[in-house]
């Protein structure tokens, strides 16, 4: 009996992701894709690789992994105060790739990207002898010179934060099957595991951004890391009140069983939140818009003068977290 050939690279790039492309893609029919921002407008690019058994793991599903590779960076956007535009896709595909992993791997993309209105318009397909690795490049628009930059905190603004922090951190421990997940509800682990392996970008709420923020990031590395990094560069530091930053209820109940989870909770990283900060005459206005788009805001300290590392003030004590976000190196 006959073996089944794969497809060559260009009947790859026709079957599974030539329906995804966008305007501009060309059919990825060519060797580069054509975009013109709005008028008025300026481009904000960003890009983010993914690497397996650091970013996602093997028994990760193929669209959890799309999901994830699109989303982490539309969040960056959105934390720009950019409305997506399309992106870029390389994938190193490992030697054993099945055209069953790619099929799914590839609708998962297509949904991700009708969910962030950002459409695919090329890449490149490669095969790697060493781990499956992506790399997405990401293009959104925001009016000239308006771009949310993350130096910008100013003393006396508020801090907030979208959603919640920690469940990702939490949701990838959880596999470990650690002694409190025994007092989580199935709801809950469900969850926290769905928060590490689907990231939200808060692209809803880019405009209100624009409108309101002095500076914004999203948060990759972790809450205390992430703003420790914003802080530094804008020359300022920052109280924060501890018992205001945002949990869910499966990370409440988890950290309320073992409190050294709040640790884990605001350096463990992933959860791709929005941190930003806003002047406190914007706050009320920026809190109703945040609410008219369905994103949950939380107000959880301070801008202050100095350069010392950001402090978390509970229970009476103050804490910093010195290594407070992940790195790579």
């Amino acid at each position: 009996m006959a073996s089944h050939e794969r497809p060559n690279e260009d009947g790859l790039i026709a079957r599974f992701f030539a329906p995804l492309a966008g305007e501009g893609a060309l059919g990825l029919q060519d060797d580069a894709a054509c975009l013109s921002p709005k008028p008025g407008h300026d481009l904000v690019l960003t890009t983010d690789a993914l690497v397996e058994t650091v970013h996602f793991l093997p028994e990760d599903s193929p669209a959890s992994i799309a999901r994830k590779a699109l989303g982490v960076n539309v969040s960056d956007l959105a934390a720009k105060g950019a409305d997506p535009a399309g992106f870029l896709l390389s994938i190193a595909l490992p030697e054993n790739w099945t055209e069953e992993w790619l099929a799914a791997f590839s609708a998962g993309l297509g949904e991700a990207a009708r969910d962030f209105a950002c459409p695919l318009l090329g890449g490149d397909t490669v095969k790697a002898r060493g781990a499956l690795t992506l790399s997405v490049t990401a293009m959104g628009e925001v009016p000239t010179g308006r771009m949310v930059r993350r130096t910008a905190a100013q003393v006396g603004d508020i801090i907030c934060i979208t959603g919640t922090i920690g469940d990702a951190a939490l949701g990838l421990r959880l596999r470990k099957a650690p002694a409190w997940a025994a007092s989580l509800s199935a709801e809950e682990k469900a969850h926290l595991a769905d928060r590490y392996l689907h990231p939200q970008p808060r692209h809803h709420l880019a405009c209100a951004l624009r409108t309101h923020a002095h500076a914004a990031m999203d948060v990759s590395d972790g809450l205390a890391g992430d703003l420790a990094k914003m802080m530094r560069v804008s020359g300022v530091s920052a109280v924060v009140e501890a018992d205001k930053v945002p949990f869910s209820p499966g990370g409440r109940r988890a950290i309320k069983v073992d409190p050294s989870l709040y640790d884990l909770a605001v350096t463990g990283g992933d959860d791709y939140e929005i941190l930003c900060t806003v002047p406190e005459k914007n706050l009320d206005s920026f809190m109703k818009e945040a609410d008219s788009v369905g994103v949950m805001l939380s107000a959880i300290g301070r801008v202050v003068q100095g350069h010392e590392t950001p402090v978390f003030r509970m229970h009476g004590s103050e804490r910093r977290y010195d290594a407070g976000s992940f790195s790579h190196f």
